[in-house]
């Protein structure tokens, strides 16, 4: 049997997936491998994705493939390995800050469906719609791509987005609005056109009762304002998905153990797009619209952007 069978299988998917070369060495095949809690018996239809830190990557490797990783190669892991795979949307993160003890990372439910049909039938049916679905890291990497990402700062961090409407308008969310309307607010969530989940405090979200793992997708930014005891939830409309009557009934089933108040806005880049909107927005919500920063327009109720608790 080859020693080596499951790097080069590890080296084969990654290569698939278009990842660059640098990240296709055998620190990044091992990582894939030993969060997929797999032995060089194992066949990839077995893959899992416990929670677990870099430490138990490492010592994972180095107990079941002969490796010899020293626990100060952890860095290097991290920057090699982790966030890269953080920015294809291979692995994510518990939400956890990041020197806390019980941070921990997994494979993500996407690229998990994808190693189990790895050597099966199943297989370049779930290549092809992972890579639908996701920018591939070489893309994602390119000088020309890179040229045109939108820099954004998230909670006092740098982070970079990928170009488009949505993304401007997100950002505009994140450093306009926020600023503005909840300030020192914490962002809890905000995705990205080519990385759905750029930012999830998984452990605040539950904290606060929110259930992320209900069916339905999240709004586009989630705010919370530990001073106000505000839940800010921010659909940022470029084409579709406004704070409608339903998709407020829908956050409201989301967070219906939350019991800080909520509050549903509307974002908009021009008041163009708010007018071909207009009619099905939901009454008791509130609007904001970029190109007009330091206003609102409240739909309903008695003070611009008072807290609902039902």
């Amino acid at each position: 049997m080859n020693q080596y069978r499951k790097l080069e299988e590890a080296k084969d998917i990654l290569s698939a997936l278009q990842v660059p070369a640098a990240q296709q060495n055998a620190m990044c095949c091992y990582t894939i491998v030993a969060m997929a809690g797999l032995t060089e018996d194992s066949a990839w239809t077995r893959s899992t994705n416990r929670w677990v830190r870099i430490h138990d990557i490492l010592t994972y490797s180095n107990a079941h493939f002969a490796t010899n990783y020293a626990e100060n190669t952890r860095e290097t892991f991290r920057k090699q390995a982790i966030h890269h795979f953080r920015n294809a949307a291979f692995i994510e993160d518990n939400g956890m800050a990041t020197n806390s003890p019980n941070y921990r990372y997994r494979l993500t439910e996407e690229m998990l469906q994808l190693l189990q049909s790895y050597g099966t039938a199943l297989w370049i049916k779930q290549l092809k719609l992972f890579l639908k679905h996701h920018v591939s890291l070489i893309d994602l990497y390119s000088s020309k791509r890179n040229l045109t990402l939108m820099p954004v700062s998230i909670n006092g961090e740098a982070f970079t987005f990928s170009p488009g409407k949505h993304n401007q308008l997100q950002k505009s969310i994140l450093e306009e609005f926020a600023p503005r309307f909840v300030p020192n607010s914490q962002c809890l969530y905000v995705g990205d056109t080519s990385a759905k989940d750029l930012i999830r405090d998984r452990a605040l979200l539950h904290k606060l009762g929110m259930d992320i793992n209900v069916h339905g997708k999240m709004p586009d930014v989630v705010l919370y304002s530990e001073e106000k005891q505000w839940l800010v939830l921010v659909e940022a409309v470029t084409s579709v998905g406004p704070m409608s009557p339903k998709r407020v009934l829908e956050l409201k089933q989301m967070t219906a153990h939350v019991t800080v108040g909520k509050i549903f806005v509307t974002a908009f880049l021009d008041f163009k797009t708010f007018k071909s909107f207009c009619a099905e927005l939901s009454w008791s919500s509130e609007v904001w619209i970029a190109e007009e920063p330091d206003h609102m327009i409240h739909f309903n109720g008695q003070e611009l952007l008072q807290p609902r608790t039902n």
